[in-house]
Formats: structure tokens, C-alpha cells, sequence
């Protein structure tokens, strides 16, 4: 878009299209928060989704320790301490010595955790490729494009 074509636009029309995309993001949210739940009860009945938020977290770093989880998941290391003793006392994850730091120890789901949690996304599987079946590979690449636009805080035409 130009900028007469920016101008063009009033304030009170921007807004509006801000607040229906702001309106979408909530429905997509409330959305994931429900599947997030879900499957944390398919791990393992009664697991909050914060747990099940960092169990998966451990397993798309494949190994991680506790500080650069907390950092990464944007808690508190009290919170992510008590979590990953639930996670242990579940048998879903592991903790070995990092070689790197005698201090530190290294995350990682054990083969149950990988197992529970590949059976807790097994339902939501495929689901968003048969959701976009009917798009074409170039809007699934612009959506893409734009949300990692809006993510990083750049123009659109920035991440080309």
C-alpha cells in the first residue's frame, strides 16, 4: 500500500480494522487455550496448562535447562521449579548433569512423556492442514508472512 493510499484512510477506519483483527486474535486464543487443555488431561488427568505448556516446551528444545526454560516460557523459576516436579513426579520428564555446567542440569521428556504427549496431539493432528486444504500455497505463505510481521513488530513488506 502507497502512502496516498494510507492518507486515505481515516483513523476511526484503522481502528475499526485493528479491533476486528484484535476480535479474531481472541477467538483464535480462547481456540488454542481449549486444545491446550484437552490435552493436558490426555497427558494426564488434572494437569494445568501451564504444565502441559512447559512439557512441550522440553520437548520442541529437546534438551533445555530450567533457567533458559523459565526464560524462554517467560515465568518465574519458583513456578517453573514446582512445575517440572510435577512433570518429574509424572514420570514425563528427565533430568541428567549438563556437560557444559557442572551446576546445571539438562531437561528432557522421558520416553512416556514422549509418548503421553504425542497420544494428547494425536486428535488435533492434520487438523489445520485439512482447515487450509482449500487455500493456496501462496495465502498459506502470506498469513504466514504477515503474523511473523506482526510477531516481530515490522512492516509486512519488511520480511520478504
Amino acid at each position: 500500500m502507497t502512502a496516498a493510499e494510507h492518507t486515505a484512510e481515516s483513523p476511526e477506519e484503522r481502528a475499526d480494522a485493528v479491533r476486528s483483527l484484535e476480535a479474531e486474535f481472541s477467538g483464535l486464543i480462547t481456540n488454542f487455550r481449549r486444545i491446550i487443555m484437552e490435552n493436558a488431561n490426555r497427558v494426564s488427568p488434572g494437569m494445568l496448562p501451564g504444565a502441559y505448556k512447559t512439557l512441550t516446551t522440553i520437548a520442541h528444545c529437546e534438551t533445555v535447562t530450567a533457567s533458559a526454560l523459565a526464560e524462554r516460557m517467560l515465568m518465574d523459576k519458583g513456578q517453573v521449579s514446582r512445575t517440572l516436579r510435577e512433570l518429574e513426579e509424572l514420570g514425563l520428564v528427565e533430568r541428567s548433569p549438563d556437560p557444559r555446567d557442572g551446576r546445571s542440569s539438562l531437561l528432557r521428556l522421558t520416553g512416556l512423556g514422549t509418548e503421553r504427549l504425542a497420544a494428547a496431539r494425536l486428535p488435533q493432528e492434520g487438523v489445520l492442514l485439512q482447515t487450509l486444504q482449500d487455500w493456496s500455497i501462496d495465502d498459506i505463505g502470506n498469513l504466514s508472512r504477515m503474523l511473523h510481521a506482526l510477531a516481530s513488530g515490522v512492516s509486512p513488506g519488511a520480511t520478504t
